[in-house]
């Protein structure tokens, strides 16, 4: 990950309601869920999150499809994987640990 993709990511991330936002929908991997329901949860309007859930989109942290007359979103795990990886990349000095490693490795059990 780019040092601009990680200032998104982080600057999407660093208001409350959109980080609820994206904690929510990393709970509900694999499926995701409507933006109603999301709305509902954080005791949002729907207006207020459509624009918290647009930052998220436009950082890439989530994704979303249209399912009927509702449009579902998903936290992606990869950018986030990628975002974790590039502040942890130059842990231990920059030396050669697992630490790093084992952050690629991490994957949501419910998709397996």
């Amino acid at each position: 990950m780019e040092m601009e993709a990680a200032l998104a990511c982080l600057a999407a991330l660093s208001q409350p309601t959109r980080l609820e936002a994206f904690r929510l929908l990393v709970r509900h991997e694999p499926k995701g869920l409507p933006a109603g329901d999301v709305a509902r949860a954080l005791c949002v309007p729907q207006n207020t999150l459509s624009a918290h859930l647009n930052v998220l989109s436009q950082a890439r942290l989530v994704m979303s499809a249209r399912n009927g007359r509702s449009i579902v979103y998903r936290a992606d795990l990869s950018r986030l994987n990628a975002l974790t990886r590039f502040l942890a990349e130059d842990c231990c000095g920059g030396a050669a640990c697992a630490s790093a490693d084992r952050l690629a490795a991490i994957t949501c059990e419910s998709s397996r």
